[in-house]
């Protein structure tokens, strides 16, 4: 395992605080819209028992006054997805009692993100990978920042958090086809850095950017501080 020693909890943050302090941590207002807007939406679900089911978790965290998505790069070590960029997540084990269960344990095992720090505000469509046969059920949740990351060195090659605010510039979005069970689909392609977000992750970001466009532009899209580029956990982790 790695683990960086100096991100650490906040007071009132740690985890005797559980998830009532991530309630106080995150941003109340932008929390609740999101809660709302997640939750007036029918959410597709999809059923197809060729597929292997999994879960992922969108994990969100607020820095500086800016709200963050925190990624993964996998290591080339793992069978499906090697080096690309994703979220926290993985394949459903008879254990989990819900495809939610499955998300928070995934993102327990690869970066220590404990499931009692992680207050889940909805579901979001499910989607099918292209290649690797797998039927994702996405999960966006909230965590307090700083917070005493610890990845699994096997699975996880770095850990990464970008600002929301980067993600919705139009300019680092490419978009294309893909198919999908003999369907043509979206695919997209999100640049930012030296980095690109693609795949199954892109595709579940976009639907993910799409609900965050609902909230008003003074809560949530203040441009970042000149010289902001967005938190790098990089490596070191």
């Amino acid at each position: 395992m790695s683990c960086r020693a100096d991100l650490i909890l906040p007071a009132g943050c740690g985890p005797s605080g559980v998830v009532s302090a991530v309630r106080w941590c995150y941003d109340w207002d932008v929390k609740r819209r999101l809660q709302e807007l997640l939750s007036r939406r029918s959410t597709r679900r999809i059923s197809d028992p060729r597929r292997v089911p999994a879960a992922v978790l969108l994990p969100l965290y607020l820095e500086n006054g800016r709200h963050h998505l925190l990624f993964i790069q996998r290591t080339n070590r793992v069978r499906d997805h090697k080096g690309q960029i994703s979220f926290p997540g993985g394949a459903w084990e008879e254990k989990d009692e819900t495809m939610q269960a499955t998300a928070l344990r995934e993102a327990s095992e690869e970066i220590g993100l404990a499931e009692r720090d992680v207050e889940v505000l909805g579901a979001l469509d499910e989607i099918l990978t292209i290649g690797s046969n797998y039927l994702i059920s996405p999960f966006v949740g909230v965590f307090p920042w700083p917070y005493a990351l610890c990845l699994d060195q096997w699975e996880t090659e770095n850990a990464f958090g970008v600002p929301l605010v980067a993600l919705l510039d139009t300019a680092c979005l490419r978009e294309g086809r893909d198919f999908v069970d003999g369907q043509s689909i979206p695919s997209y392609f999100y640049h930012y850095q030296n980095r690109v977000i693609w795949g199954a992750t892109a595709r579940i970001l976009h639907q993910f950017l799409d609900i965050v466009a609902g909230i008003p532009a003074a809560e949530m899209l203040s441009e970042p501080p000149v010289g902001e580029t967005g938190t790098s956990l990089g490596n070191v982790l």
